[in-house]
């Protein structure tokens, strides 16, 4: 594991706008490295926010959007089309903007869908993609994701992995059925701590007052069943996303040189 490695934004709009033009000269590495790109996105106000600054990005179309495979780190398990899931969000910020191959854009299933209400069953046949998609040079059962985003809760949670839960526990699968989780919906499908590892670089973005103190726990030694963003690790990269007010109850020693 790597040490994380901090950019602090002055606000949660440079911070959206700088996350995106970051993503697309990631996503166009890997396209020239590789043939194609493989990102994990994230839910939530910032991740949506990153979305809606890519799809006004002046470089956006320097990305192969048909070369692109897209998955998702967690989902409310609702059904498809309600305006709480992830991927409905995703679409209208970005995805039905750009000419994306939908045979690559792998969403979670909907609780309409056909594993009706059981969430373990969803898990079982997300990690079933995962693993199918992964290849020989990859050494395990997920694709090595380019990028995986992660939001931070105010609680620590990312994903849909929450301090104390099962899900952050789990050392074996790399999808889970998430039940009773304290933030709602409370039944959730998540990718687990071991496929976020799996990724190149792992991004955490975290806007505004209400994640200063989360921030400030993840990276100052906590442990992951505790701080489960602490244990969001990538293989080679890990890179925390913030604006000031997040980054605002971190140790000075933490901070990045140009903003100590």
């Amino acid at each position: 594991m790597n040490t994380p490695q901090l950019v602090v934004h002055r606000d949660k709009e440079l911070m959206a706008q700088a996350a995106a033009a970051r993503l697309i000269t990631r996503i166009v590495d890997a396209q020239s490295a590789r043939g194609s790109a493989s990102v994990v996105l994230t839910g939530g106000r910032n991740g949506n926010a990153l979305l809606a600054a890519l799809g006004t990005a002046p470089a956006r179309d320097a990305v192969d959007w048909q070369r692109l495979d897209l998955w998702w780190g967690d989902e409310r398990f609702l059904p498809e089309g309600d305006p709480e899931r992830n991927v409905t969000q995703a679409r209208a910020a970005l995805l039905d903007r750009v000419p994306l191959d939908p045979a690559r854009v792998h969403a979670m299933p909907a609780s309409d869908g056909e594993f009706g209400g059981d969430p373990d069953a969803a898990a079982a046949w997300y990690a079933a993609e995962l693993a199918a998609a992964a290849g020989p040079e990859d050494h395990g059962p997920v694709p090595v994701f380019d990028v995986l985003m992660l939001g931070v809760g105010p609680d620590t949670h990312v994903a849909s992995l929450f301090p104390e839960l099962p899900a952050v526990r789990e050392t074996e699968r790399t999808v889970v059925g998430v039940h009773g989780a304290p933030k709602p919906p409370p039944t959730r499908i998540s990718l687990t701590l071991p496929a976020i590892r799996a990724a190149r670089e792992v991004w955490l973005l975290a806007a505004g007052e209400d994640k200063a103190k989360a921030v400030a726990m993840a990276l100052s030694g906590a442990g992951e069943i505790q701080a489960p963003a602490a244990g969001a690790r990538g293989r080679t990269r890990t890179l925390w996303l913030l604006d000031a007010s997040a980054a605002s109850e971190l140790p000075r020693a933490l901070y990045p040189p140009s903003l100590a």
